[in-house]
């Protein structure tokens, strides 16, 4: 009885091997996807804080004299920059680049480089940038 029904409905023999074949690069390259996206999410948010950080070490330096005898708070640009370098000397992988705005306002503009995990092996690239911005603005008080 069971061999009629295997011959009437036919066998399955490879069938199944030919859907995964199909099917499991698909499921790879999702699942890389996904991965390597968290991935680029968090580079951003990373990017973000850094320059965030950066930005309130440069908001710090401020011009001594004209501040110390009740003037106008002013940024330091050189030291400005020195601090923004000195922060992100610190960290692998990380360029940025100090803007003064004018003597009250400065923005900094990060570049972070992350490796993806997954599509790197399915043969999708190599490493991608990305960049965060921050402004700071002094305020005197």
């Amino acid at each position: 009885m069971i061999r009629r029904l295997v011959r009437r409905f036919g066998r399955d023999d490879g069938r199944v091997s030919v859907f995964f074949a199909i099917l499991t690069p698909a499921f790879l390259a999702m699942i890389g996807l996904v991965v390597d996206g968290g991935a680029q999410v968090r580079a951003l948010q990373r990017a973000d804080n850094i320059a965030a950080e950066a930005a309130r070490s440069a908001g710090q330096a401020i011009q001594a004299g004209p501040a110390i005898d009740g003037g106008e708070k002013r940024i330091d640009h050189a030291a400005a920059e020195t601090a923004v370098q000195a922060y992100l000397g610190a960290l692998d992988g990380v360029t940025g680049q100090l803007t003064v705005d004018d003597d009250q306002q400065l923005t900094v503009t990060v570049t972070v480089t992350y490796d993806p995990i997954l599509l790197d092996l399915l043969g999708g690239g190599g490493s991608s940038t990305v960049r965060g911005t921050a402004h700071a603005t002094l305020v005197a008080g």
